[in-house]
């Protein structure tokens, strides 16, 4: 199938306008990073040189991939329920744009501003170890790979958990249902994080290597598979 590049940026900029114009979408975005950041800050800056090797036995970064596990997916059960409760839904649904290419512009709208919420969350975090905490915790805290692990993580766990939300907001009636199956979709990746940032669960180049495959081929098939599953016509009829 041949996409059209203008219809997939159309949608993606009517997207963006709708997001800036409701409040739920901009509070969930501002507050759920919050709970992933706070407390591992508030760890690492208490933290005194002594225990500095504590920090090397696990990750604590992976806890920051939380953040792509679970929030982009408050933006995607908006994508088609949210817009169905605001009556906005169906014009869109009797234009002749085809579903792969409406999916595709809703999943990228979700994705550019999860990306970059993210990574200034990252940065902040950096920024406060490497200005507040102890040397000896700072450099112990924030290490190549790790850093590495967010940048090539990030992309790939938001892509799931956006393909995830659409599909349950596709066969959702209500917004703040999507919002909280997408969150529940997420549990697993955000889970195992937390082993990782922990070291219950213990990080090997195999272990990277799978993880990234499984997210990659996850992500290809979720466009393709949402696509398949997505019903225009009960959509506009409200058919459950």
């Amino acid at each position: 199938m041949s996409l059209s590049e203008r219809r997939v940026r159309a949608i993606f900029r009517k997207e963006l306008r709708e997001y800036r114009h409701n409040g739920s979408i901009i509070a969930t975005m501002a507050v759920l990073p919050l709970l992933f950041i706070v407390f591992p800050l508030v760890a690492v800056l208490r933290l005194p040189a002594s225990d500095a090797s504590a920090l090397l036995v696990g990750h604590p970064l992976a806890i920051l991939l939380g953040i792509p596990a679970i929030v982009p997916a408050a933006l995607a059960a908006y994508s088609v329920v949210g817009e169905r409760q605001q009556g906005t839904l169906e014009p869109v649904l009797t234009t002749p744009i085809p579903r792969e290419e409406f999916l595709l512009g809703k999943a990228l709208a979700a994705l550019v501003p999860s990306l970059v919420m993210s990574f200034v969350v990252y940065v902040f975090f950096l920024a406060c170890v490497e200005l507040f905490a102890e040397p000896a915790v700072a450099a112990a805290a924030v290490r190549g790979p790790d850093v590495l692990g967010q940048l090539l993580f990030t992309p790939l766990l938001a892509g799931w958990s956006i393909w995830s939300g659409i599909a349950i907001s596709a066969r959702s009636s209500d917004f703040r249902v999507a919002q909280q199956l997408g969150a529940l979709a997420g549990a697993p990746a955000l889970m195992v994080s937390y082993l990782i940032a922990f070291n219950v669960l213990h990080v090997t180049l195999g272990l990277v290597l799978a993880l990234m495959a499984a997210l990659l081929i996850l992500d290809g098939l979720g466009w393709r598979i949402v696509s398949s599953m997505f019903d225009r016509e009960r959509l506009i009829t409200g058919i459950r």
